[in-house]
C-alpha cells in the first residue's frame, strides 16, 4: 500500500475574501502564495497550504491548461488547527490580544500539549496546538 506523507492543503470557505485574507496574513502571519477573485492560497510553515475559497465560487468544474479541478464547497463553522512550538504559546496569546481576538477556549491535554481556540472573521474555529496533543504530535 502506498503511504500518504502529510496533509498538503486545508480549505476554508469564506463569505468575503478581503477580510479573511487580511486576518490570515496579518493576525496569523501567513505569507500569500496566490490570489485571484475566488481564492487565496497561504503558506503554513513552508510545509502546507491554507486555501481560502469564496463560498459558492467553486461549484463548477475549473478548467486549467493542465487539467480540471472538480466542484467543491463547504458550509458551516469549520475547525482547523495550526501547530506551534510550546514556547511560542505565550507570545501567540499576547499577539492575539493585541489584535483584539477573543480566546474562546483552552485545553491542557493528557500528553502534555496545550490548545488555544479562537474564531476567524467567518466564525471558523481556529486552534493553536503545541506538541503533545496526539501520539503523532
Amino acid at each position: 500500500m502506498p503511504r500518504l506523507a502529510s496533509v498538503l492543503e486545508t480549505a476554508l470557505y469564506v463569505a468575503a475574501l478581503a477580510p479573511a485574507r487580511r486576518f490570515y496574513e496579518e493576525v496569523m502571519q501567513l505569507p500569500l502564495l496566490f490570489a485571484d477573485e475566488r481564492l487565496c492560497a497561504l503558506d503554513v510553515g513552508g510545509r502546507s497550504v491554507l486555501l481560502l475559497f469564496l463560498a459558492g465560487s467553486t461549484n463548477e468544474t475549473v478548467h486549467l491548461p493542465g487539467g480540471t479541478i472538480p466542484p467543491h464547497d463547504g458550509t458551516g463553522r469549520i475547525h482547523t488547527a495550526f501547530a506551534i512550538a510550546a514556547e511560542d504559546l505565550p507570545a501567540w496569546e499576547a499577539h492575539l490580544a493585541r489584535h483584539d481576538i477573543a480566546i474562546e477556549g483552552r485545553t491542557d491535554w493528557p500528553r502534555g500539549g496545550h490548545s488555544l481556540y479562537f474564531r476567524d472573521p467567518d466564525q471558523h474555529l481556529i486552534e493553536l496546538a503545541t506538541p503533545g496533543i496526539w501520539a503523532t504530535y
